[in-house]
């Protein structure tokens, strides 16, 4: 398989963690600080930090980052969402293919539901591309943190998601799972079309515990440790 072949389905990967429509949710201080370590089957670690609002382009944003190390590749997204909505605004990417680097900017306009993701290399634009989608957009990596914030829980709640096809997210059951950090009672989230899974503790924090795509990939996150740092 070539690099760039790789690159693309490693992007891909991530893209099949969706995009949902949802409504407004209010930011949860208790979150800031918080880290969760992932495991990435078959091999590899992931790292989601919750680092509280800064000052960003002139207005406060909430800034998570997370970090992804694979065989030959890394990548680190700074993502900046609305204090108030969680829905993002806009996100950074650092990515490391082998030797290979590459510089993304992903920006959110929600009222016209368009998503423009610029690519660079030393600092000069190469690509852009435009999405189009029906609803508010979503980050991929983001979602399952924005989901934890879901109220009104039950088995059968389902939302729509677009980014760009049209998919439903539905919660389908609630099962006991073991990951690394334990057991635990969950959550269990599917899309239809079914392309991932996610599994989030039901009991307050409500972490995302387990994410799965069904792509030709096959990988699997699991929860290795929470933490709340101080700074």
């Amino acid at each position: 398989m070539s690099r760039n072949n790789l690159l693309v389905q490693v992007f891909l990967l991530m893209v099949f963690l969706l995009y949902p429509s949802c409504g407004k949710m209010n930011a949860d201080p208790s979150y800031v600080g918080e880290k969760v370590t992932y495991l990435i089957e078959p091999v590899g670690i992931a790292e989601y930090h919750d680092q509280g609002v800064v000052e960003r382009d002139g207005s406060e944003l909430h800034l998570t980052t997370f970090r992804t190390e694979l065989l030959g590749f890394r990548d680190t997204e700074k993502i900046y969402t609305d204090p108030k909505t969680r829905l993002p605004v806009k996100v950074e990417r650092d990515l490391l293919l082998w030797t290979k680097k590459e510089y993304l900017v992903e920006e959110y306009d929600q009222e016209r539901s368009c998503l423009s993701v610029k690519k660079y290399n030393n600092k000069k634009k190469v690509k852009e591309y435009f999405f189009k989608a029906k609803g508010l957009i979503h980050n991929a990596v983001h979602l399952p943190f924005f989901l934890r914030d879901s109220s009104d829980f039950r088995i059968g709640w389902s939302m729509e998601a677009s980014f760009p096809r049209e998919f439903k997210i539905q919660l389908v059951s609630i099962e006991e799972i073991q990951v690394p950090a334990g057991k635990f009672w969950a959550y269990r989230f599917t899309s239809i079309p079914h392309k991932f899974d996610i599994w989030i503790s039901r009991d307050p924090p409500r972490v995302p515990l387990k994410i799965q795509g069904m792509g030709t990939l096959g990988y699997t996150f699991v929860m290795k440790e929470r933490q709340i740092t101080k700074d």
